[in-house]
């Protein structure tokens, strides 16, 4: 049924344990302009939250930072008690206004935000809790003992990391189980291959944010143009499509404060991808990478 259609995605167990759909839902965009304050449509935002059971969605990851608080508010008001729902949430970064982010990962800072996304969300342990940046003026091992502070308390169920490298990955699990790394990471932009490779090995859930991303390879005549045509499709429904297929650890998370964009990229999990429009789209995502690092 199409109320189900995330589930074609498939699940990841995070943490070996958190069954949740691949196709997630990133809680971002129901802020306002530069993610600071409310959104502009307020009810639009909470109607496109409530939709996401509808679609078969379990998985939202949002921040404390995106508002400040108002993304966790608004996930509240529209879904707890979350029946099945996975809360995914980050700490670390603070706000002093629209568009700006600064990292602060102090460990008593660190534990005062866990402590506010329980409140905000409603929660006595946040399901899945991501250090959002290493804070490079504090030391990675007291972050890290922070962490696994937190889980050892309970207070969170599993923890993540947010664009970080394979040498800072493998430096915090001698400290604590990281169970998903979020980085950039999509058609057009292969940075964190070696980290997505690596996550793969490990079993650790990679979340790929701006997964929608195409750049010119959506033009009009090109080569996903064609593709995208013959499922009738829209590109970015193939750039998704393509995410998915690239590894069974992918966990990407598009976010909008619309239904119908909503409906538009959870749709994305009903289309499967010949093992040739893949490799021809890897190659010219390969190829449109390698020209931008130039």
């Amino acid at each position: 049924m199409a109320e189900k259609l995330a589930h074609k995605a498939g699940t990841f167990a995070i943490g070996g344990d958190i069954e949740v759909t691949r196709l997630g839902y990133g809680a971002m965009r129901i802020t306002g302009d530069g993610v600071w304050g409310e959104p502009a449509d307020r009810d639009g935002a909470l109607q496109t939250l409530k939709k996401l059971p509808e679609l078969g969605v379990n998985f939202i990851d949002t921040a404390d930072s995106y508002g400040p608080d108002v993304s966790e508010w608004l996930i509240r008001e529209a879904l707890a008690p979350y029946n099945g729902i996975t809360i995914a949430t980050k700490g670390g970064l603070t706000r002093t206004g629209p568009g700006v982010w600064l990292p602060v990962g102090r460990p008593e800072y660190l534990r005062q935000q866990v402590h506010k996304s329980l409140r905000n969300l409603g929660l006595e342990q946040l399901p899945l809790w991501q250090l959002h940046r290493i804070d490079p003026k504090v030391p990675a091992d007291e972050q890290f003992g922070a962490i696994k502070e937190f889980l050892n308390e309970g207070l969170i169920a599993h923890a993540g990391l947010s664009e970080v490298s394979v040498s800072e990955i493998k430096a915090a699990q001698k400290v604590f189980k990281v169970s998903t790394v979020q980085n950039r990471y999509n058609l057009v932009d292969r940075t964190s291959e070696d980290v997505l490779d690596y996550c793969e090995k490990n079993d650790i859930g990679f979340i790929p944010w701006f997964p929608l991303a195409a750049g010119d390879l959506a033009k009009s005549g090109s080569l996903m143009d064609d593709i995208a045509r013959k499922h009738d499709a829209a590109p970015s429904q193939i750039a998704l499509a393509w995410v998915l297929k690239k590894s069974p650890v992918m966990l990407p998370i598009p976010g909008t404060s619309k239904i119908a964009h909503l409906q538009e990229n959870v749709s994305a999990a009903d289309i499967t991808l010949s093992d040739e429009e893949f490799a021809a789209l890897d190659n010219e995502g390969k190829k449109a990478f390698a020209n931008k690092e130039k």
